[in-house]
């Protein structure tokens, strides 16, 4: 689901940025209508976005009071100017809280890392043997969706078992109809063959729909169901489908026993559970979908000191469920600040009665119990891996002589296929870890091909230009993947900017290319460092160094084939983008277009014979350069 973003009717006129902000002013023009409130920095970076009910008395109270938590002082210290922006309702006011803080990232925000969406379960409907595949994004094509589920993994779990039960096939349409004989998946009954015929069409579509009745949550029908068409098959003598049958019974009888939902009282509701050890707060998620649950993950907000729970769970409510699917029921620990408000504005994102509760007792309190001994559980594992990730950052301090913790890395590779397709990544990490939401790709451009040192020199270039221009803090350390010619080009780049205070480190293989072998170089050290095999620095440094590898070759091998798919199908007269795209789509991809005949090119939409022709004799009579 996404939501509109709040359009305000009227917003405060604020002196502008070069004006003295006069607070004594600003304070008495305030009306006691409902709206958002920002704060702003000297530099103009917004330090705090909140909601208020009457924005008078709201924001007069952070000036006039002078009881206030360390964290809100610290903020007050930095504040230059305050705007505000001025809503219908308190519900408007709140929906466009959570925009702007998901939009602008204030730091003395509770932020939500987690902005992904989740996946879905589809089950396509318009073909005669439908696929169950997985799906993200928009729901426009024809089928049933199942989920969401709270990750890709809990997805993949559930597919593998339904593929047990149900035999449904998972490959492409393109692989489906071009095979000639069947799949591993048929060989290892994951699948009952539907694409050479060894199983009917009236047999898959029972299939089919007893995979729907028990994903909707109908199990003991489908038991029912299957058990009744295996006695029914013994009696006819068909001992093979009994048998089969038999072995769908046993495997959902196993699904089933993995479901804690036996009296969960049905039905779709989430369960969030915020606990809080020693500071730090992580929300365990918990999803259950037509009485079955789909799984559960646990999310840590940022700047989340001295929170207390009500409003760490209207700050995660309003930001979480800002552009998801909101259940009907929403069963939570701890009722948020404003609870009344929130589920008003919950209720108008999604277009249905959304309600806030506190599991009391029951099935449903039993899962918020265990929703909290997850949320502990993954506490403590963080907390054992933060301390872990402290001593690794503590010896790269002391590795590098630095005045302080670093607080952010930075680390580049350049991959490519004998000069072709060079490309650059830029992977990003800091204490808690890799920030994939800041990872870069270049392509690289104006090179010699396979002039590794110029596309490294470029790809920093461009990296630190560009956070020059937008402002953007930069690294305390800087990893090349690549020896002392590398590091000095990346240096080169470096000093062109005008950029001293980002210590930089070529991180070179060893001669035998063995991880804990890596040669370390840097520009103060008079020659380079090999560190122990087991070293906290090297360590964290491999970690970073795989990462980037790993982000350029996957990014290269997509853009090498890329280009050959285009270079390849272009080089034929009459193939323009719609038929290429309508070719590789067909086919699955180049190779299955040079390996398809005439006949089979021809009844691709918009290819003619003369056409099929011409492309079957590109790639099979020589005319390919």
């Amino acid at each position: 689901m996404t939501s509109k973003p709040v359009e305000a009717p009227l917003q405060e006129v604020l002196p502008e940025s070069e004006q003295v902000f006069v607070l004594a002013d600003f304070l008495r023009q305030l009306s006691v209508g409902p709206g958002v409130y920002q704060m702003f920095a000297a530099a103009g970076q917004i330090l705090y976005v909140g909601k208020a009910r009457n924005l008078k008395r709201r924001v007069s109270s952070y000036f006039h009071k002078n009881r206030h938590s360390p964290k809100t002082l610290a903020m007050l210290q930095q504040v230059q100017r305050v705007e505000v922006i001025h809503t219908h309702t308190e519900t408007e006011a709140l929906v466009l809280e959570a925009q702007l803080i998901k939009r602008h990232h204030p730091p003395y925000n509770i932020l939500l890392r987690d902005d992904k969406s989740y996946p879905y379960l589809f089950i396509e409907t318009s073909s005669t043997f439908p696929r169950m595949s997985f799906h993200r994004g928009a729901q426009r094509r024809k089928g049933q969706y199942f989920g969401p589920y709270p990750a890709v993994t809990s997805l993949r779990e559930s597919m593998v078992l339904l593929q047990k039960a149900f035999r449904l096939r998972t490959c492409e349409d393109s692989v489906f109809r071009n095979r000639s004989r069947a799949c591993l998946h048929y060989q290892i009954r994951r699948c009952s063959g539907p694409c050479v015929g060894h199983i009917s069409a009236q047999d898959y579509a029972a299939d089919v729909k007893s995979t729907i009745q028990f994903l909707q949550g109908r199990s003991d029908e489908v038991l029912q169901d299957l058990q009744e068409r295996m006695q029914s098959a013994a009696e006819n003598l068909a001992f093979e489908e009994a048998a089969r049958l038999r072995d769908q019974v046993a495997a959902l009888s196993k699904i089933q026993e993995r479901q804690y939902v036996a009296q969960s009282g049905g039905g779709d509701f989430d369960v969030l559970a915020a606990v809080e050890e020693e500071g730090q707060w992580c929300v365990y998620l918990s999803l259950l979908r037509h009485g079955r649950q789909l799984g559960g993950r646990a999310i840590f907000p940022r700047h989340s000191e001295g929170v207390r729970g009500a409003e760490m769970m209207a700050a995660f409510l309003s930001q979480f469920y800002a552009d998801r699917e909101i259940p009907g029921n929403l069963l939570v620990n701890v009722l948020p600040r404003a609870a009344a408000t929130l589920q008003a504005a919950l209720t108008d994102l999604s277009g249905h009665k959304v309600l806030l509760d506190q599991a009391q007792r029951g099935p449903r309190r039993r899962w918020m119990q265990l929703a909290e001994t997850n949320a502990r559980m993954a506490l403590r594992t963080r907390q054992q891996g933060a301390s872990q990730s402290r001593r690794r950052m503590q010896r790269l301090q002391e590795l590098f002589d630095l005045d302080e913790l670093p607080q952010r890395m930075e680390c580049f590779d350049i991959s490519h296929t004998q000069g072709e397709a060079a490309t650059a990544s830029c992977v990003v990490f800091d204490a808690d870890g890799a920030r994939k939401e800041a990872y870069r790709r270049f392509n690289m451009r104006d090179i010699t091909p396979g002039d590794d040192y110029a596309a490294m020199e470029q790809a920093v270039l461009r990296r630190y230009a560009r956070l020059q221009d937008e402002g953007q803090a930069l690294p305390e350390i800087v990893f090349i993947d690549g020896g002392a010619a590398q590091l000095a080009r990346a240096a080169a780049a470096l000093r062109s900017l005008g950029i001293d205070g980002i210590q930089l480190c070529g991180v070179a293989k060893g001669s035998s290319r063995r991880p804990g072998l890596e040669w370390l170089h840097a520009p103060q050290w008079s020659s380079p460092r090999q560190l122990a095999a087991d070293d906290p620095a090297l360590l964290i440094i491999q970690e970073i160094r795989d990462e980037a590898h790993r982000f350029a070759i996957t990014g290269h091998r997509a853009r090498r084939q890329k280009a050959r798919q285009e270079s390849d199908l272009d080089a034929i007269s009459g193939i323009g983008p719609k038929r290429r795209s309508a070719l590789l789509r067909r086919f699955g991809g180049l190779r299955g277009v040079r390996d398809a005949g005439v006949d089979d090119l021809q009844r691709v939409e918009g290819i003619r014979r003369e056409l099929a022709q011409r492309i079957y004799d590109y790639f099979h009579s020589g005319a390919r350069t």
